[in-house]
């Protein structure tokens, strides 16, 4: 087995030197995190990793790493909810305006995927 060294590339290097001077320096993937910029943005980020592969003669692999499923509440009344340690909440995925006693959640799959204490 072979260790690799990984690089996330972003706005601060994403220049042509600074990518070789890091390629030089030892580093043979390039992370990209899908999770911020555009397609059009990761879209630059791949040829320019491809166009360096090609000036140096280097094939340094890409690593898109992907954004997992968000799990995002239902709506809660203008002035919010307010929760205390220790009190109890019921998460339902049915649409609801949540209460202090109960909110929704926009993930089907909550309640088999999220176990007490997580």
């Amino acid at each position: 087995m072979k260790t690799k060294i990984v690089a996330t590339i972003g706005p601060a290097s994403q220049d042509p030197e600074v990518l070789k001077a890091m390629i030089r320096a030892g580093v043979n993937v390039v992370r990209m995190n899908f999770s911020h910029g555009s397609a059009q943005e990761q879209e630059q980020r791949v040829a320019l990793v491809r166009e360096v592969n090609r000036q140096l003669g280097t094939r340094v692999a890409l690593l898109a790493d992907l954004q997992g499923p968000k799990i995002r509440t239902g709506m809660v009344p203008e002035d919010g909810i307010t929760l205390k340690k220790g009190e109890r909440i019921i998460f339902t995925s049915d649409p609801m305006l949540g209460t202090r006693e109960k909110i929704s959640v926009q993930y089907r799959y909550f309640a088999r995927d999220v176990k007490p204490g997580d």
